[in-house]
């Protein structure tokens, strides 16, 4: 298994600062092997889904080693063109855009899903069968680690709903559009390979309405694991189970299968290295204040999720435990009542399992710098983001006339 150790993290904390996110590029390449190896058959194609890092090197990486991109923005498609994708490699898929953003996606020739009954009535008026689209449905599923990241169920915005199913057919058939493929993705970190069943069995009962399909898109949501205990989803299980659904399936033997995995393909790349401004021993609990917060990594705070946290300064110290925050102006917990090596100002804390959803959400709350970002590759580390300085807090702000 590919990791970095822990001498070559303090190493590259020491030669670049901190707080700093460092990516391993081997590992990402492995992750996606991990994939090949179960889903052998030549039908099917993998799209990394690129909200949870878009750095244009890690991007580049997956390009180079044969994956696709799944975009969630028009500024994301246009990273991936930049990055060097073709756009018939190139998925877009809307969820509560403009239909102008729609039509600029067309216009640069990607592949679009689109998830409206509003956008879909816009894109037959003005398209027709000129161009062939997607459809996302919501399949009224809950699955996912956590209701903020489950995007099937019921009440979730995503996607059409399945009872709507009149209602596209309608569509489709007044303007005639050409739909080649149908989407689901019912959340993130789902163990339970049932939930992709469950999906699968709804677009089944629908795919005989699409004498066009080409491809089947069942997104992704496979979990990693991010502590001892956790239950990871079992790919090669995975892979079996979904081979025989299609292959017993009459019209869907013959379409080929997408997925869209982001997190299983650069969560565990990422390391995220901090230093300990300050330790405050209160009868609570032993503070320890690092030089960070939710502006670098608001996971924590928005999910309740769990990162492994080590004092790479100190790895074989003694066991205490502590409460380890940020230095915003604002409560950022990061873990309550952690067991760690034992701690002193001025050690590197390693927040692991941080490549998905830790850079790309940050920001500059309490005006303070966005971290620098590094890449492994060949075992020699690259800076591919610069840290902020304080005039990248100025350079959108303009004089008053």
């Amino acid at each position: 298994m590919q990791q970095l150790s822990n001498e070559q993290l303090l190493k590259t904390a020491q030669q670049f600062g901190t707080p700093l996110y460092v990516y391993h590029s081997e590992k990402i390449t492995e992750q996606y092997q991990k994939l090949k190896t179960a889903f052998y058959k030549p039908n099917t194609r993998f799209f990394y889904a690129c909200k949870a890092l878009t750095n244009i090197h890690i991007l580049q990486h997956i390009k180079n080693i044969g994956v696709g991109i799944d975009c969630s923005s028009i500024n994301e498609v246009k990273l991936a063109l930049h990055a060097g994708f073709e756009p018939k490699n190139i998925l877009y898929t809307s969820n509560g855009v403009s239909f102008e953003e729609i039509v600029e996606a067309k216009n640069l020739g990607v592949t679009i899903t689109i998830d409206s009954l509003s956008n879909l009535e816009k894109f037959g008026q003005t398209f027709g069968n000129t161009y062939p689209l997607s459809l996302r449905i919501r399949p009224n599923i809950m699955g996912g680690g956590n209701i903020q990241i489950s995007t099937g169920h019921d009440e979730s915005k995503f996607g059409i709903p399945i009872t709507q199913l009149q209602q596209i057919l309608n569509i489709v058939k007044q303007t005639n559009i050409n739909v080649e493929g149908l989407h689901i993705h019912t959340g993130s970190d789902i163990s339970d390979i049932d939930v992709f069943i469950k999906g699968i069995e709804v677009l089944f009962e629908i795919v005989h309405h699409f004498p066009n399909l080409k491809f089947i898109d069942l997104g992704s949501g496979f979990k990693v694991k991010y502590k001892d205990g956790d239950k990871a989803t079992d790919i090669n299980l995975l892979a079996q189970k979904i081979y025989e659904d299609f292959d017993n399936h009459a019209v869907a033997k013959d379409v080929e299968i997408w997925f869209e995995p982001g997190k299983f393909l650069v969560s565990e790349s990422g390391y995220f290295i901090t230093k300990i401004n300050v330790i405050k021993h209160n009868e609570e609990a032993i503070f320890v204040g690092v030089n960070s917060g939710f502006n670098h990594l608001i996971r924590p705070m928005f999910y309740n999720s769990y990162h492994t946290i080590k004092n790479i300064s100190n790895p074989n110290g003694v066991e205490k435990e502590y409460a380890i925050t940020g230095n915003l102006c604002e409560t950022d917990t990061f873990a309550w009542q952690r067991k760690m090596s034992e701690t002193k100002e001025g050690d590197l804390l390693c927040f692991y399992n941080a490549g998905a959803y830790g850079f790309e959400m940050s920001s500059n709350f309490n005006s303070r710098f966005k971290p620098a970002e590094v890449m492994f590759k060949n075992d020699e580390p690259h800076l591919i983001r610069k840290r902020d300085v304080f005039e990248d807090l100025l350079k959108n702000q303009l004089p008053l006339d």
